[in-house]
């Protein structure tokens, strides 16, 4: 619903520095004006676009990985589901940073517990209401990548999760099911840490290094 290049320029530029790599940020469209699938086709037809121009934007189509924070998150675990199932591009990373992976649990009273965050039950249903167009496309797997039936197949996955984040239990259920379906996954979690902490750079402290592991993560990754 919001963020831009410019929200997430600092992090893209510190994994770009980090991995020794391009990365692609792409202004894809936002709710409540362009509801899902909006995003999802964004998300998809730039990953298509980027490895088939890979000559033309001076990168190498064969080294690529999808990744992002949050809203962002989810999207990339989407990308990453759909190009498996086209047959490509071929992927070799998705960096899925606290990712929103399952609206069915959007209601979970436990989230109640965040009521003093940023993202807390009411906030998050509050996206949810305004991104997807009604309560049928809760369990769509292009909404939920948690609920896709099958997870196999799919590249390397770095998670990172936080403590004090109501999408904290989705993103490492997503994790695990990875893990069954034999895919190699790091699951990094920060019991102390908030929703959104790695935009937070000038006032969370571990906001940096973390980054920059993830980024060490993309460099080892894409070789």
């Amino acid at each position: 619903m919001f963020g831009d290049l410019d929200t997430h320029d600092g992090i893209c530029r510190l994994i770009a520095n980090g991995a020794r790599c391009a990365v692609i940020s792409v202004d894809y469209r936002l709710a409540p004006e362009h509801k899902f699938p909006a995003s999802v086709e964004d998300a998809v037809a730039a990953t298509e676009w980027i490895a088939a121009h890979g000559a033309t934007l001076g990168i190498d189509p064969s080294r690529l990985g999808v990744g992002g924070d949050s809203a962002g998150g989810n999207l990339a675990a989407v990308v990453a589901l759909t190009a498996r199932d086209r047959g490509g591009p071929r992927l070799r990373l998705q960096l899925l940073l606290y990712p929103a992976t399952d609206f069915v649990t959007s209601d979970d009273p436990q989230r109640e517990r965040f009521e003093r965050f940023p993202l807390n039950v009411i906030t998050m249903n509050w996206f949810r209401d305004h991104y997807l167009r009604d309560a049928a496309d809760y369990g769509d797997w292009r909404a939920s990548p948690l609920r896709a039936a099958d997870l196999r197949g799919l590249p390397s996955a770095y998670v990172l999760t936080a403590g004090f984040d109501p999408l904290s239990a989705e993103g490492a259920i997503y994790a695990e099911r990875l893990l069954e379906a034999d895919v190699s996954v790091e699951h990094r979690h920060l019991e102390q840490q908030m929703h959104g902490f790695l935009t937070m750079g000038k006032i969370i402290g571990a906001a940096r290094p973390e980054t920059e592991r993830a980024a060490a993560a993309v460099k080892v990754a894409l070789g």
